[in-house]
């Protein structure tokens, strides 16, 4: 059983600034892209920023220059720092994780439970 679980989400004004962890734990032989997504109100969820094992990320364009993903190997973390905030930006934010369970298995995508973000005055 995997266990994705994400902290830090929360109220922030517009300009401001606010840190996402999500940590991975449970039956884990090999994590691949982590990555977080967020879902607004009437809208579709969307990737906002992904991550290899290797380091190499890609972001959405309208967080490129603000977020800046990053990742603990070691510990089964990602993280998300978010920058310069904007009202658009308020939604749920979920964290993502492609992995094997065991060598044998296939990769499956696991999600967290998502955490609020919200930006308003």
């Amino acid at each position: 059983q995997v266990q994705l679980v994400e902290s830090g989400g929360g109220l922030v004004q517009p300009g401001g600034s606010l840190g996402l962890s999500c940590a991975a734990s449970g039956s884990i032989f090999a994590i691949h892209a982590m990555g977080w997504y967020r879902q607004a109100p009437g809208k579709q969820r969307e990737l906002v920023a992904s991550i290899t094992h290797s380091l190499s990320t890609n972001y959405a364009d309208s967080v490129k220059g603000r977020f800046t993903i990053s990742r603990d190997n070691t510990n089964n973390m990602v993280y998300l720092q978010m920058n310069t905030l904007k009202p658009e930006d308020t939604a749920v934010y979920y964290c993502n994780a492609v992995l094997q369970t065991s060598y044998f298995s296939r990769e499956y995508d696991y999600w967290g439970q998502g955490t609020q973000v919200t930006v308003a005055s």
